[in-house]
């Protein structure tokens, strides 16, 4: 029998692996948030949008090629957009949101306060992918954020943990895994079913009072699984599956954040709910 040590960095490498999967390599080119487009820091909201829009990427992502499709859709509907890059790990360029959660948070909340500050206005709304649909309930419920968000749209958010399509239950069977990932990638433990972090951030109820949550899901996610665990329990709570909006749609959970234009138009839907349209398969071509 090998000993355990070596059978735990395959372990390790394919968790890794599995995770990076989800990003595309070929678009990873960031080294920062774009200062044209959006991110423009001269943009002031409409009447129509008096709030900013925050996009706060995935594990793995980073502030631009997470919201090369997205972004560009909320600019087109006359919103100011912006996007920040957190949970660097030093050493590791282009791939964010590794870093320990909480201090994750940390960073959007001095975001936030950068973007309010600049635009004039009282709240923001976020709006996130993966990690970062689900990293902001830290910000809202133990730093302060609920007085300065209106809104959270998570789309295929891990608000109670990745198994990576049940993956990450084989840790157990490998001694010293877990503490390894924890002591290399933080952000990926923090994400594990159970963590002390997803036990701390779930302890009392999914959601804050004063925010509406909205989470967008895909039957076919393979990272947030079950896919039912992504919803959020809470009396404002929209939870929406987009195969109820559209059958053929198969996006999976990389898809829904990076090019999913039916995800995208119920994401337009929850931040501007007074003026919202149904979301079908013909949403695609909107």
């Amino acid at each position: 029998m090998l000993p355990w040590k070596r059978v735990l960095r395959p372990l390790t490498a394919l968790l890794l692996a599995a995770a990076v999967a989800t990003v595309p390599a070929a678009t990873a080119h960031a080294a920062g948030a774009p200062t044209t487009g959006w991110n423009d820091y001269s943009c002031r909201p409409s009447a129509a949008h008096p709030r900013p829009v925050i996009l706060v990427h995935g594990t793995l992502g980073n502030s631009v090629d997470n919201w090369l499709s997205l972004a560009p859709y909320l600019e087109d509907r006359g919103y100011c957009v912006f996007s920040l890059d957190y949970g660097q790990l030093s050493g590791v360029p282009v791939f964010y949101g590794l870093g320990p959660i909480d201090k994750s948070a940390e960073q959007l909340s001095a975001f936030v306060d950068k973007v309010l500050a600049a635009t004039g206005a009282a709240k923001a709304d976020l709006v996130g992918h993966s990690q970062g649909g689900m990293m902001p309930r830290y910000y809202l419920r133990f730093l302060g954020g609920a007085a300065k968000v209106n809104a959270l749209v998570g789309l295929a958010p891990d608000n109670h943990g990745a198994t990576l399509s049940g993956l990450t239950n084989l840790l157990p069977y490998f001694p010293g895994a877990s503490d390894l990932i924890k002591a290399t990638t933080p952000g990926l433990a923090d994400q594990i079913p159970g963590s002390a972090f997803l036990t701390k951030l779930n302890a009392g109820g999914d959601t804050v009072p004063g925010v509406h949550y909205t989470v967008i899901a895909t039957k076919y996610d393979e990272v947030a699984t079950p896919w039912q665990s992504q919803y959020l329990s809470g009396s404002d709570v929209d939870n929406v599956l987009l195969q109820d909006l559209c059958p053929l749609d198969l996006s999976e959970h990389v898809a829904i954040g990076l090019f999913d234009r039916i995800a995208f138009h119920e994401v337009a839907n929850a931040l501007d709910p007074a003026h919202a349209s149904a979301t079908t398969c013909a949403s695609a071509f909107s």
